[in-house]
């Protein structure tokens, strides 16, 4: 009934009286239905997924009261679509209760009676039986009651329009207690009621239902699709359950593990086992877990049950503490899932630190496949870092080597800071007998650098050209000498590039020149590059942004042939071409990307080489081409070269 209130204070005109009508949310179900097809459901499959599940919910209800009573689900393909329990049912007053009242549950703590099974059950939405309306636009359930044995046969009958029907059958339409659903599949919902279709639906997402659950076709035949979970049958010996875990693994993820990884958690009543990839996938390919909730498949794509570090595992996992989102495909983030992420973690470093003392050949094909997720894991694990820090490999001057390999050569050990520093510094650092790691890889340089906690006296530091430089034999002052006019026009013409040219002697004989640079350098000449090219504020930007970094060097090797017969060189236009081929085999020699200017620089250095040997070619024997160096011993030059 309409009610009315009036208020006032002292300080206020009286209002007139204001009339209050309470009124009830109408409804619409089609729009309802289309809110569940189209934006909470991923797609119409998961109706057997929900039949499936209150009927299980029922038979847990059913024997939370009734332990000895028989529990079974089967499902009857064909034109029409049943599903019957052997559950708790319902009585007419409870259909008016739960099924005639959208978004109540029969779950619910509030209505007390079924308070204490209410942890087991799957379901806490209430609003189940709805997504049958993504197939079908009519429901039939017919349902007996076991709480109230003399209760008649009730039957509901709801249209995707909102409207029902309730009416009470006689006893022999339902005689023992429990629950069928019928539906009739639209013309757009046949796809997912074919009865290959159902047994599949049923198996992907009842596999592991605690309650036996059988589809039959059409013609009779009968398919049980749900058994023990693997991890928890029973085998003649270990190696015979390893090999039905991997089987398991197998057919559900399509690859043999390289090993398997019990989980058991007894306070999130959380069992399953992790399946350990037996080949490297990247870090940044998160693929999902399947994760059943007490029995029914929630998702097989959870990304969120594990670490991000723990990307070498698939999971299979039953759990009855975590939490469903609203379209029960995915799990709730809280506190409960954060504490068995971490717990879950826990065991799988527990499984690889344990290899260590268990079985080391193992573990050496696990680094060998997973070498980056376990360096992950160490950078911020201190007892993982001690224990395994020294069997992972890592690329240095002497090959791909462990640390513990590669300390006992080498007392002080080098860290770049990129790929392309050990890139540029390997060869010759080896012949000179440093000790140089590649640091430019994820995680490589933190780890190298945590060395010294766990093997006391190396010493680790970052390498630096002037270290390389320091290592690398002076040249005999005569010689340099007489190359001073060469490399007079050598730090002229690379001088243009920020660089400097040095004369050294070093191994291996065969490399000509050697760029030892930075990435601090690098960036600087960038900077300055695009201060150049642009004007205005942005330029005064760039130029304030000016850093105080040491020059690149360019390293010649008086060993090498073609540098001692360049270094003789007296006409310029051959010692600029010279020097430029030099300085472009050097940067090469880095395989870092060429910018335009180094580009250019190559191209002008080849044409000027091919240039000179044509008109070597073309002069007759005894005879000099116009331009040609006169100078005793000296090849032909080419003509003056216009600058482009």
């Amino acid at each position: 009934m309409p009610s009315s209130e009036t208020s006032h204070t002292s300080d206020t005109p009286r209002t007139p009286h204001t009339s209050h009508t309470s009124h009830t949310f109408q409804v619409d179900l089609r729009g309802l239905v289309d809110l569940l097809s189209h934006h909470l459901y991923s797609s119409p499959r998961v109706y057997l997924r929900e039949l499936l599940q209150n009927a299980t919910d029922a038979i847990t209800a059913r024997q939370a009261r009734f332990p000895d009573t028989p529990a079974t689900i089967t499902v009857r393909t064909g034109d029409t679509l049943t599903v019957t329990d052997t559950g708790i049912g319902l009585s007419e007053a409870d259909v008016h209760t739960f099924l005639a009242t959208i978004g109540r549950s029969s779950k619910r703590a509030a209505e007390g009676e079924l308070e204490a099974a209410r942890g087991d059950f799957i379901g806490q939405f209430g609003i189940g039986l709805l997504a049958c309306f993504v197939v079908a636009d009519e429901i039939t359930v017919v349902s007996r009651s076991a709480a109230h044995p003399d209760a008649p046969v009730v039957e509901w009958r709801g249209h995707s329009d909102g409207r029902y029907t309730i009416r009470t059958l006689p006893s022999h339409e339902h005689p023992e207690p429990g629950t069928t659903v019928r539906l009739t599949p639209r013309a757009d919902g046949t796809e997912w009621t074919r009865p290959d279709q159902v047994t599949a639906l049923a198996r992907h997402y009842g596999g592991l239902l605690p309650y036996g659950v059988t589809v039959v076709d059409p013609g009779g035949g009968q398919d049980r699709i749900n058994d023990t979970p693997p991890w928890e049958r029973r085998h003649g010996s270990p190696l015979a359950r390893r090999d039905a875990l991997a089987e398991h693994c197998r057919t559900t993820f399509g690859f043999v593990p390289l090993d398997t990884i019990d989980l058991d958690l007894p306070a999130a009543g959380l069992r399953g086992v992790a399946y350990v990839l037996p080949t490297a996938v990247s870090p940044s390919e998160r693929a999902g877990h399947r994760v059943h909730l007490k029995g029914m498949l929630l998702s097989d794509r959870a990304t969120e049950l594990l670490p991000e570090w723990a990307f070498f595992v698939r999971c299979v996992v039953d759990a009855t503490s975590l939490r469903p989102t609203a379209s029960r495909e995915a799990l709730y983030e809280d506190e409960t899932l954060a504490a068995i992420r971490d717990a879950l973690g826990a065991r799988i470093r527990d499984w690889l630190t344990g290899l260590a003392a268990s079985d080391p050949t193992l573990l050496h094909r696990f680094i060998d496949t997973h070498h980056l997720a376990v360096k992950a894991l160490a950078r911020y694990d201190d007892e993982l870092l001690r224990m395994l820090l020294p069997w992972l490999p890592f690329e240095t001057t002497d090959g791909n080597v462990t640390l513990e390999e590669f300390a006992r050569a080498h007392p002080t050990i080098l860290v770049t800071r990129s790929v392309e520093e050990f890139r540029q510094v390997a060869p010759i650092a080896a012949a000179a007998g440093l000790g140089v790691v590649n640091g430019g890889y994820t995680y490589d340089r933190d780890l190298v650098h945590r060395l010294p906690e766990i093997r006391p006296g190396t010493v680790v530091t970052d390498l630096d050209p002037a270290t390389v430089t320091a290592h690398l034999d002076s040249v005999d002052p005569s010689a340099e000498l007489a190359a001073a006019a060469f490399l007079t026009i050598a730090r002229e013409v690379i001088g243009a590039y920020d660089c400097d040219v040095v004369l050294r002697s070093f191994h291996p004989v065969t490399a000509p020149a050697l760029l030892l640079d930075n990435r601090e350098a690098r960036h600087e000449r960038t900077r300055a590059g695009l201060a150049e090219g642009s004007d205005g504020l942005w330029a005064e930007i760039l130029g304030s942004l000016r850093a105080e970094t040491p020059r690149a060097q360019l390293v010649l090797n008086h060993l090498n042939p073609l540098v001692r017969r360049a270094a003789t060189i007296a006409e310029r236009g051959l010692a600029v071409t010279a020097v430029e081929a030099l300085y472009g085999q050097a940067l090469l020699m880095t395989r870092r990307p060429l910018r335009a200017a180094e580009s250019a620089l190559l191209n002008r250095a080849f044409i000027g080489l091919l240039t000179h040997a044509m008109h070597d070619q073309g002069a007759a024997p005894g005879q000099n081409t116009p331009g040609q160096n006169t100078t005793p011993g000296q090849g032909p030059a080419p003509e003056p070269r216009k600058e482009q």
